[in-house]
Formats: structure tokens, sequence, C-alpha cells
């Protein structure tokens, strides 16, 4: 799956969208003092107020908004399993009854209760329904447009959110011109900011892939193992900070614990033209023990070697084999995505800048060195330059 298709998937969740046609909702109200199901409900998604529509529409897209492997991760099903997740997620696709579909999502709600204490009062939202895409680019001069042929593709949406009480309150009543304490029992449910959920099944170059599940959290690289691993009986891949640190333990296994910044540049530089070049790729660019050895020794890292290279995967991944995701393993490139943190001050600056930065040593104190075209300004005024000899 690449970040084109889930754009799309997202840009769908709109009222009033064509391409788009959800049947069910099905909520579950979950207290956290008991674990268990308080109330559930299931009713056709058009039959909802519009507003309520809104809503959740809002809640779906917030679910699908982020980054692959930072937010959002497409996941492979574990192989052997008892009463597996993909089963039921698959029969609950194929089903045309509502309350076969909702009796399955139901038993997903029981696995999600089973060894998990809830801090709040959850609510479990499902949505089936299914997603057009065109199968042709819209012609401007034909009589015919790209939406007259599309490609239906069912899918289960599942967002989890958290409740909150609502906040202590003073009110002015305008009839009775008098100030009252508002009183109001009623939770919040949190539908702007979901906790986590998954989009079943996920996308591979257009078409669905049933052995895959596009797993979502709230919080970036910050995945929930118990639900990706007894929920959904997925297999937990790597974050995208997880498999940074595997590079640089794999580059410090190679190069050492020291590099200058200009070396790191270009180290940065030679793994984002990578990136650029296969941005139209189906699958995003993986780099193995000898994309780096390539990376390193161009970069100017010396005496690096295929072996060295290949001894430092097996080090510190125990796979020579292993391939790492090529834009997990460096910061954003066209971002001040680096900081330089110091006693005195945190310096930001993009990948690509780093080459304007050395670190020295002047009069027996180590600095920081900064290369700039222009006069320094500090509130308003410049700075003086001084001759360092």
């Amino acid at each position: 799956m690449i970040k084109k298709e889930v754009a799309h998937i997202r840009k769908q969740f709109k009222l009033d969208n064509d391409l788009l046609k959800i049947d069910d909702i099905l909520n579950v109200y979950i207290m956290k003092e008991t674990n268990e199901i308080y109330h559930w409900e299931r009713q056709p998604f058009e039959l909802l107020d519009r507003e309520k529509q809104e809503l959740y529409m809002g809640n779906f897209k917030k679910l699908l908004t982020g980054e692959l492997d930072h937010k959002l991760f497409e996941l492979k099903f574990q192989a052997d399993t008892g009463e597996p997740t993909r089963v039921m997620l698959h029969q609950g696709l194929s089903t045309g009854d509502p309350e076969e579909w909702q009796d399955l999502m139901l038993m997903l709600v029981d696995k999600m209760m089973e060894d998990a204490k809830y801090e709040r009062d959850t609510v479990v939202t499902f949505v089936r329904g299914t997603y057009y895409r065109p199968t042709k680019a819209r012609n401007e001069e034909a009589e015919e447009t790209g939406k007259d042929e599309v490609f239906g593709h069912p899918f289960i949406l599942c967002s989890v959110n958290s409740t909150e009480k609502h906040r202590k309150t003073l009110l002015f009543d305008y009839v009775e011109k008098e100030f009252k304490y508002n009183v109001i029992v009623d939770p919040i449910i949190k539908l702007s900011t979901p906790e986590q959920g998954f989009f079943y099944p996920s996308v591979t170059d257009n078409y669905s892939d049933v052995n895959r599940i596009l797993y979502c959290t709230g919080k970036s690289n910050d995945p929930n193992p118990h639900f990706i691993e007894q929920v959904l009986n997925a297999e937990r891949s790597m974050t995208a900070m997880e498999e940074r640190g595997v590079f640089e333990e794999i580059v410090k296994e190679v190069a050492g614990e020291q590099l200058d910044a200009a070396t790191l540049a270009h180290v940065y530089e030679e793994i984002n033209a990578v990136i650029e070049s296969n941005q139209e790729a189906e699958e995003p660019p993986r780099l193995d023990y000898k994309d780096v050895e390539r990376v390193l020794t161009v970069s100017g890292v010396e005496d690096v070697t295929p072996e060295k290279v290949e001894r430092a995967f097996e080090t510190v991944v125990d796979d020579r084999n292993y391939e790492l995701k090529a834009s997990s393993v460096i910061p954003k490139f066209s971002s001040k995505s680096i900081k330089i943190n110091t006693k005195v001050a945190t310096i930001s600056l993009s990948p690509q800048d780093l080459r304007y930065v050395k670190q020295v040593n002047f009069q027996g104190k180590r600095c920081i060195l900064i290369e700039v075209d222009e006069d320094a300004v500090i509130e308003g005024f410049t700075l003086t330059t001084e001759t360092l000899l």
C-alpha cells in the first residue's frame, strides 16, 4: 500500500459523494468499570441525521490521516491462529445480511475486551460499505468521464474512541435572568481524536488485498501490540522510528560512533535520491546491505566493504537479508526535521543543510560552527562579524 492509495480512500469520506456508499453503522459502548458491553446499536448509515453523518465522516477521515509506518501500518495476518480475525472480517465483508455482519463485529469487540483494561469508557464504531474507483482516467474531450466506469471495493472500517466528561461550566439563563451551574452527566465521545482502528481490506496496486489490513493508531510511532497481535491476529511491523534506529546502529557498526555533518548530509541525500527515483513504483523502495554499502561508500565513509555491512545487518537485526524502508531511515528531507540539542540552544535544520554545520574546537572549547550567507539578526539587531584566527 502506498500513500497515494491511502489518500484516495481518505478523500472519499465526505457526504454527497457518489464514489462512496456506507451501508450500516454499528456503535458499541464499553464500560471501563466492568469491561463489558453496556449498549450497542446498529442502523443504516443513511438514516442518521446529517449532523451525525458529518461527525462520523470527520472521525473516519481523521483515523486514516497520517504517514505510513508512523500512524498507519499495513500488516500481514498471522499464519496460524485459532478463530482468526481475518476469517471474521472476510465473512463480514462477504455477507449481505446486516445481522450476520453485526454479530461478527460484536465477536470482534469481545476479542478487544480480552486481557485489556480501558482507562475510560470507550465506543467502538464499525461501518461497512463500498468505495468506487474509476477504471480509467478522466478524458475532458470525450463525452464519457472517468466516473462512467468504476470498480467497487467493499470495506469494513473500525474506529475506537474514548470518552470524557463534560467540563464544569457556569451558564446564564436569559429567561430566568440568573446564573446556573451546568450539570450534564452524559459523556462526550471523542470522535475528533480516534485512539486506534483499522481499514479492511488493504489495497495493493489499486486492488483490494484481503490478506492484509491497514491498522491505524492515534499516536505517531505508538502502535498497540495487544490490539495488533491478539485482536487483529496480525504480524507487528517496525515503526519508522524503530527502523531509523536500526539504520543508525548499522551505520555505527560500519563507520564507528562519530561522523562529520557533511558525510551525514551526503548519506541522507543519497537515500533521498533513491526515494525520489522510485516515487511511481508500486512498492516503496527498500535498502538491503548492498544498497547501504553503496550509499556509505559514495558518501565518503572510509573502509566500507560489502562483508562489513553484511555483518552489521546480522549483528543488529540478525538477518543479513533484511531490507530497510528507505523513507523510514532518514528525517523528512523537505523540512527542518533535524534537531541539534545543546545546553544553550536547540538548532533546527533540514537534512541537506547539515553540510553547512561543523563541530570545531576553539580555544579548547567545543563549538557549533554554521556557515550562513547573510548577517544574523537577533531581536532586530544585526550581529557583528568576528574574524577567528
